[in-house]
C-alpha cells in the first residue's frame, strides 16, 4: 500500500518522481512492474501536490488521444487493461484544410487493426491511476511539493515543504513544462511561441460520432474533434480549436449560442450540428523543449523534457515512448548490477531518446507552420499532398505509422 504519511528524515530511495500526473503516475506503476519481473526491490518515491479530482492540473477536463503503439506498450506494462474502460476508439480520421479542396482519410480497417488510438479523459484516467497506487509498495508524498534539489556524487537531496527530507539514486522530473527540478538545476529550456491559444471544451452534436475524429486546418490554426463515451444517449466530442488569442479570448466568452455558430462555422456539417458546450478552457500553444534532458542523477520526461503543439496529438504519446525508454535502461542497468542513477544510464536514455525527440518535435512545427500559413505555394502544397495521400492510398503507412505510434511486432507485419 502507498504510504502518505510524513516520512522520517533523510530516508533513502533507488528512484524518486518528482510528479504525478498522466507521465509520473504511469511511471511509477511501470517501475512496480519491472520490479516485480525482475524479483528486485526498488524503492519508489512519487511526489506529487495534489490528487486527481481536486482540480489536479495534469488531470484536468481535458481528453487525450492515446496512439494505438502507446497502448500496446501500456498493455505490456499491464497498465491499459486498468483504463480500457474509460477509452473511446478512434476508428478512423478525417483531415481536411477548410477551404480548400485537400481532404484524406485514416482508417483503421485498412491496417487490419480494430482502431488508431482511444480517446481518454485525463480526470477519469488520473482516479483509475491513483487507485493503482494506492495498492502498490510505493511511497507516496500527496499533498507534497519539492522545495529544493540538490545534487550529488551517490544520491541527489530532496527537500519537500513539509520538511521532509528525501535521497535518491535517481530522480526522474515529470513536473510538466514549469518543472521545478529544471529550474532549481537552473537548466535552459528552449521555446517557440506559435501566437495560437487553444480553447478546450466537451460539445454534444445530433449525429453519432461513429469513432471518426477530425482534424480540420483553418487559417487560425487547427481545429480537433475527437469522439467520447456518450452520455444519455447523448453523442459528444472534445474540441481542441486554435486561435489568434484575441479571438480565443472572444470565443471562450462568448455567449453559448455564438460560440456554437463560429464552431460550426469553422469546421463544418461532418460531425453534424453542434447543439451544446460545456466550460471552455483556453491556455496557449507553445513549444517548450530541453536540448538535454538529463542531469547529474536527473532524468527528465514528458513535458517536463518537451511540451508539443496539439496539432498531431502526440504530446503524450511522445512522453510515453519517454518513461518506456527510461524503464529499458533501468531494466538493464539493474540486470547487468550497474548504478540506476549513474552517468551510464541517464547518457544512455538520452542517447536512445535523442532521434525520436528530434523527428517528432521538427515534424510538428513543420506541421503547425506549414497548415496555419496562407502563402500560396504553401496552401497548395499541402492540399496536393493531401489528396495525394487520398490517391494513392499505399501512401497512408508511413503516415499512419507516425500517427500510431511504435508497432508491436503483429502489427508491424501488417503495415
Amino acid at each position: 500500500m502507498t504510504a502518505s504519511i510524513p516520512s522520517p528524515k533523510n530516508i533513502e530511495f533507488d528512484i524518486a518522481i518528482v510528479g504525478g500526473a498522466m507521465a509520473g503516475a504511469t511511471l511509477a506503476l511501470g517501475l512496480k512492474s519491472l520490479s516485480q519481473a525482475l524479483n528486485r526491490p526498488l524503492k519508489v518515491a512519487l511526489i506529487e501536490a495534489s490528487r486527481p479530482g481536486n482540480e489536479h492540473p495534469g488531470f484536468d477536463a481535458r481528453s487525450i488521444a492515446i496512439a494505438q503503439g502507446s497502448i500496446f506498450e501500456l498493455s505490456r506494462l499491464g497498465i491499459w487493461p486498468k483504463l480500457a474502460h474509460l477509452g473511446t476508439a478512434i476508428e478512423n480520421i478525417h483531415v481536411s484544410d477548410r477551404g480548400h479542396f485537400g481532404m484524406t482519410t485514416l482508417n483503421a480497417s485498412d491496417f487490419h487493426l480494430p482502431y488508431l488510438g482511444q480517446v481518454v479523459e485525463l480526470e477519469q484516467v488520473g482516479k483509475a491511476l491513483f487507485n493503482q497506487l494506492d495498492k502498490q509498495d510505493i511511497t507516496l508524498y500527496c499533498p507534497a511539493k519539492l522545495s529544493s534539489i540538490t545534487a550529488g556524487i551517490d544520491a541527489n537531496q530532496l527537500q519537500l515543504d513539509d520538511g521532509t527530507q528525501l535521497s535518491a539514486k535517481l530522480v526522474v522530473a515529470a513536473d510538466g513544462v514549469n518543472s521545478v527540478v529544471r529550474q532549481s538545476f537552473k537548466l535552459p529550456l528552449e521555446q517557440v511561441d506559435f501566437d495560437q491559444v487553444a480553447v478546450v471544451a466537451n460539445v454534444l452534436a445530433d449525429k453519432p460520432h461513429d469513432n471518426w475524429a477530425f482534424e480540420r486546418f483553418t487559417d487560425t490554426g487547427p481545429l480537433a474533434v475527437l469522439p467520447m463515451a456518450n452520455v444519455d444517449g447523448q453523442s459528444r466530442v472534445s474540441l481542441v480549436w486554435a486561435l489568434a488569442p484575441g479571438q480565443a479570448e472572444m470565443m471562450q466568452n462568448a455567449d453559448k449560442q455564438v460560440f456554437l455558430d463560429g464552431l460550426q462555422q469553422a469546421f463544418g456539417n461532418r460531425a453534424g450540428r453542434f447543439v451544446d458546450v460545456g466550460e471552455r478552457v483556453t491556455y496557449p500553444l507553445t513549444l517548450s523543449y530541453m536540448l538535454r534532458p538529463i542531469y547529474q542523477r536527473t532524468v527528465f520526461i514528458g513535458n517536463a523534457a518537451q511540451t508539443l503543439h496539439p496539432i498531431a496529438g502526440q504530446g503524450f504519446n511522445l512522453g510515453l515512448r519517454d518513461l518506456v525508454c527510461l524503464l529499458d535502461v533501468v531494466k538493464r542497468a539493474l540486470a547487468n548490477n550497474q548504478d540506476i542513477g549513474g552517468a551510464q544510464l541517464t547518457h544512455r536514455y538520452l542517447q536512445r531518446r535523442q532521434a525520436d525527440r528530434d523527428s517528432t518535435i521538427a515534424s510538428v512545427d513543420f506541421l503547425v507552420r506549414g497548415f496555419s500559413n496562407d502563402h500560396w505555394p504553401l496552401v497548395a502544397g499541402r492540399n496536393f499532398g493531401l489528396r495525394l495521400l487520398s490517391w494513392c492510398p499505399p501512401l497512408k503507412t508511413p503516415v499512419a505509422r507516425k500517427a500510431m505510434g511504435w508497432k508491436s511486432p503483429t502489427t508491424t507485419q501488417s503495415l
